[in-house]
């Protein structure tokens, strides 16, 4: 009897000083991801033109990736990709309807399964079956020969005045609910917590004006915030001439109701409101920190500060993201932490496939092999004993959904940036040459057809992207008629009163039958 107690008690002593030490050397892990943030705000000369206090802190003490993509310039299947650590084209999430399945296995389940107590708060935006029926029905009708007219004019909209603080209230309360959770329930546990927050801003406000089903097109912030930017630092882009514009590009400017004429005012009033409203979703961040650091938890947590993807404010005549360019592809990645350089600016591309492994790595859990990115610890981290596995210095971006005519493809490698579309021959592609080209205003495919060689053969050893392409070509002729054939006789009211054409009521005959058409396969 006294040995097998002796046994008992020695088997859970064990197991119980395992558990100890795992969760003293195990860190905590939070993961802040804002909504449609300009990675290039996040290191200088952006930086420079708002203050984004909280932002710094984390690149003074941390790492900060200089060239961090979005596997998808839009929501849900960025978002996928990041949860998913899969590209767009293996997990087929398409569209902001049309991506992971609510049993899909996140990065997040790994850690609870593994001893961490895990909360997720905020905007998540993964699984399929969100967001409205306009956004699916644009994003399935984007081969039909007619334009479709998604947006309101983008414009700025000032609110409230220098005691104004929390203009996006949502994010706000999240925000509030993290911070509280942190002091009131992490703080108290004897396991490691992993926190993730998501944020709507900066992304624009729904224009109330057009309806219920209108996209975000007001750009909203107070006196307040519009004080931490240095308004003579707000530039206005370059444009290429419409009739010079790549055909893809044309269509999506057209789209997001942006082919009229702006004045500077008008630019310089959009960009300038877009980085006011970067600056609150920084004070977010930084109630995180703060909560952190009251906690007495801050010296053994990973922070991360990301996005889904970024916003053009009026680069190359749009707004908003659904593009390669940039503005729109290029996204905060900065990380802090036990074990982590401090103040180190990291040049190699990657991507939001990347967190996946990196955030298994961090936890001492082993990587699933079915993983499209590689864990970021090699390149910052202070030990030697890292993961074997190198990045390749490549990353790649995928876009299958609506305010643009042509499944997209884009490469990013060293100084080269390279867009395909839909099969490779349709369509022309893009070569930019960011070290010369930050504006990515000249297309030099044709002026170095060496490297556009190299960097096709690579991209097709990545993706079959034309078969890609035919596979979204057919799910979208699919999903559509089973959308509409649903929709029985109430087909030609709901449709008519989607974001379309400005003549669609007038033309409604005439868009039906290009639809029905397009359905039957003769488009």
């Amino acid at each position: 009897m006294e040995k097998m107690f002796l046994v008992t008690f020695t088997f859970f002593f064990s197991n119980f000083a395992q558990s100890i030490c795992l969760n003293v050397s195990r860190p905590n892990i939070v993961m802040v991801m804002s909504d449609a943030f300009d990675g290039r705000l996040s290191f200088d000369p952006g930086s420079k033109v708002v203050q984004l206090p909280y932002i710094n802190y984390l690149r003074q003490l941390g790492s900060t990736f200089l060239n961090s993509y979005t596997n998808s310039p839009i929501c849900c299947p960025s978002r996928a990709a990041m949860w998913s650590g899969q590209f767009v084209h293996l997990t087929q999430s398409w569209n902001n309807y049309k991506c992971l399945e609510a049993n899909a296995t996140t990065w997040m389940d790994l850690l609870e399964e593994n001893g961490y107590l895990t909360k997720m708060m905020g905007k998540l935006d993964f699984t399929s079956g969100s967001h409205s029926v306009s956004n699916r029905v644009e994003a399935w009708t984007r081969d039909v020969p007619f334009l479709l007219t998604q947006e309101g004019r983008p414009v700025s909209q000032l609110v409230g005045n220098m005691s104004t603080i929390k203009v996006m209230k949502k994010d706000w309360q999240n925000t509030d609910q993290a911070s509280q959770w942190i002091r009131h329930r992490a703080a108290f546990s004897n396991q490691p917590f992993a926190l993730y927050l998501g944020l709507n801003l900066p992304h624009p406000y729904k224009t109330e004006s057009l309806g219920p089903t209108a996209g975000g097109s007001t750009f909203r912030s107070s006196p307040y915030w519009l004080s931490k930017v240095s308004h003579e630092l707000v530039s206005v882009p370059k444009w290429l001439p419409m009739a010079a514009m790549h055909p893809v590009d044309y269509y999506s400017t057209l789209t997001k109701n942006c082919s009229g004429d702006f004045t500077e005012e008008e630019i310089k009033s959009i960009r300038a409101f877009y980085y006011a409203m970067c600056a609150e979703a920084d004070a977010m961040l930084g109630e995180v920190i703060s909560a952190l650091r009251e906690s007495k938890l801050l010296s053994n947590t990973v922070v991360i500060f990301t996005a889904d993807h970024g916003e053009l404010a009026m680069e190359h005549r749009q707004f908003y993201k659904m593009s390669m360019f940039e503005g729109s592809s290029h996204v905060p990645l900065l990380v802090m932490g036990p074990g982590l350089m401090s103040d180190l600016q990291v040049n190699q591309p990657v991507s939001l496939v990347d967190l996946y492994p990196t955030v298994l790595e961090i936890a001492d859990i082993s990587a699933l092999s079915h993983l499209s990115g590689y864990s970021l610890l090699p390149l910052i981290s202070k030990s030697r004993g890292i993961s074997k596995k190198q990045h390749p210095g490549w990353v790649l971006s995928e876009y299958h959904g609506c305010n643009v005519n042509a499944s997209t493809y884009m490469l990013r490698s060293g100084q080269w940036k390279y867009i395909v579309y839909s099969d490779g021959i349709s369509l022309p592609p893009q070569l930019f040459d960011l070290s010369l080209d930050k504006d990515e205003l000249h297309n030099v495919v044709h002026k170095f057809p060496d490297v556009q060689s190299r960097l096709e053969s690579l991209l097709r050893s990545i993706v079959d992207y034309p078969q890609v392409s035919s596979t979204v070509h057919l799910y979208n002729k699919k999903a559509f008629g089973k959308w509409r054939w649903g929709l029985g006789k109430n087909y030609s009211h709901v449709i008519a009163g989607l974001r379309w054409h400005v003549d669609w009521q007038k033309d409604v005959l005439a868009h039906e039958k290009a639809i029905e058409t397009w359905l039957n396969g003769t488009l």
